[in-house]
């Protein structure tokens, strides 16, 4: 596989962006956006830490900006040739967007971030981590990664205790950044560690055990156990924010992510989910797009030899939507 070329199309948050998302949703500063398709003809689209009015800019803003810790947006939108329009968010009385994957009520949970979702059965589910601190650029503490259950559209979310990979005190847990993929009867879960700097490891549990932590098993390079310890590394780090789909024209599984300190966003791709995965394309090179992280494929253009994905940059603090041609070889 070769990146041909990569074009950003359209901003997708914060003011001057398409969606106009600070005048309709009080969303002035956001990222992530992770993407999955809802099985009910929209595609949800998940934000990171969220500001409003009184936005300070890079990274963020003080939390008297309106600060939500990630807000849900839907788009029916399949051409994408113009930009991914958002037709509507989880509401708050007002009408802008509200928070809908709650904090717990614990004084060392400082945000919840969204990672990877999916819909199995009607049921919508996300993998979150519990952030406990935030430290030097690409390095944070994690209390555990969860799962986060919908059964209302995306309403409301529980955050079920046995749905959680705890962080032990060595903060080496390989679940606590996730990304779903579907594969026949099993969800597969890729995890690293806290941070952007870990491998990538693989677990699956039969679908409608997805949020049940006891289902999984773990990859452990010969076959498959049940102690998440025993995984080995499928793709080899520093992976950063992941993405991973199955890309139809190419007959191969895509794995999209930040490559920090590299600083760029790298394609790979192989034949199986357990690998081998190919070394990694450049898709988008940090020179050109200073601060940039994410890279969250969109399930509706996997078909063809575009492909298009959601990128965050650190600067603006915002959202962009990007396009890369893939060509075989």
């Amino acid at each position: 596989m070769r990146v041909e070329q990569t074009e950003l199309i359209a901003k997708i948050t914060g003011p001057g962006s398409v969606n106009h998302t600070d005048q309709r949703f009080a969303v002035h500063g956001t990222d992530l956006g992770i993407l999955w398709d809802g099985a009910d003809g929209r595609v949800f689209v998940l934000f990171g830490d969220t500001f409003g009015e009184g936005w300070g800019g890079d990274g963020g803003g003080p939390d008297s900006a309106d600060w939500r810790c990630n807000v849900l947006a839907f788009s029916r939108t399949r051409d994408l040739s113009h930009g991914l329009m958002l037709d509507g968010v989880v509401p708050r009385a007002d009408g802008t967007a509200a928070q809908v994957i709650p904090r717990d009520q614990r004084r060392d949970e400082v945000t919840v971030i969204p990672n990877t979702g999916v819909a199995v059965d009607g049921v919508q589910y996300v993998q979150y981590m519990s952030v406990q601190e935030w430290g030097p650029p690409g390095r944070w503490h994690t209390n555990y990664g969860g799962i986060a259950v919908s059964r209302d559209g995306g309403v409301t979310w529980d955050k079920p205790h046995d749905s959680r990979w705890i962080n032990r005190a060595e903060r080496d847990d390989p679940f606590q950044m996730g990304a779903f993929a579907r594969d026949g009867d099993h969800v597969y879960l890729f995890g690293t560690t806290n941070g952007r700097h870990g491998d990538a490891y693989l677990a699956r549990a039969e679908a409608p055990h997805v949020a049940n932590v006891s289902a999984y098993e773990y990859f452990t390079g010969s076959g498959w156990r049940s102690d998440e310890f025993a995984a080995v590394p499928v793709l080899p780090g520093p992976v950063g924010e992941l993405s991973i789909a199955y890309s139809v024209h190419l007959g191969q599984w895509l794995a999209m992510h930040l490559d920090d300190p590299g600083g760029a966003i790298l394609l790979h791709t192989a034949d199986r989910l357990e690998g081998p995965w190919s070394s990694g394309e450049v898709a988008v090179p940090g020179a050109q797009y200073p601060g940039l992280y994410g890279g969250y494929l969109h399930p509706w253009t996997l078909d063809g030899p575009d492909i298009y994905y959601l990128m965050s940059q650190w600067g603006p603090y915002n959202v962009f939507l990007m396009r890369s041609r893939l060509a075989p070889g």
